[in-house]
């Protein structure tokens, strides 16, 4: 397996991995403390949490030629954040699945897409993964912030701790 298929698979794994971590820490919250007002970008937890989860679906909806079936990039999808844990564990298992499916020629290639704007592209998958990876984590540094607010113990989701547990790294080839 090459390098690039299994930092793809990596960077899934990783992702799942964090979200869990970071979900875990957000439904541990006294009730209101998740989808409480606060001063970010998308102005609480919940509404940071959707929104990762909203850009995930538009990226692999546009990667599949599919529709992703939101219209905002804010769009609450769950105010529960229970239901929201649900549905991001379903669909860190879909990224997981698709990328697995990936090989080298699949991921060096490139696809064509249109953003909100209706404006087209063509760019190359690879890095296209790396932005969907960096974007969750940008915004799961937003989430862990907001957790050390409320007063929350925020959980440890660096990469290099992921990479130090065996099991992780293995199950990613």
């Amino acid at each position: 397996m090459s390098q690039t298929v299994r930092h793809v698979r990596t960077m899934a794994r990783y992702n799942a991995w964090a979200n869990t971590r970071l979900y875990d820490a957000v439904v541990a919250l006294p009730p209101g403390e998740a989808v409480r007002e606060r001063p970010s970008f998308f102005g609480s937890i919940v509404k940071t949490l959707n929104h990762v989860l909203v850009g995930d679906r538009i990226w692999f909806s546009r990667i599949a030629g599919t529709d992703a079936g939101v219209s905002r990039l804010d769009e609450v999808l769950y105010a529960d954040p229970q239901a929201l844990y649900g549905a991001r564990e379903d669909f860190d298992a879909h990224i997981i699945r698709t990328v697995d499916g990936w090989d080298d020629a699949r991921l060096a290639g490139t696809f064509r897409y249109a953003n909100m704007a209706g404006e087209t592209f063509e760019q190359p998958l690879h890095p296209v993964l790396t932005h969907v990876f960096n974007h969750q984590a940008h915004h799961r540094g937003q989430v862990h912030q907001m957790l050390s607010e409320s007063g929350a113990e925020p959980p440890s989701i660096d990469l290099i701790y992921f990479l130090r547990d065996p099991a992780s790294v293995l199950e990613a080839g």
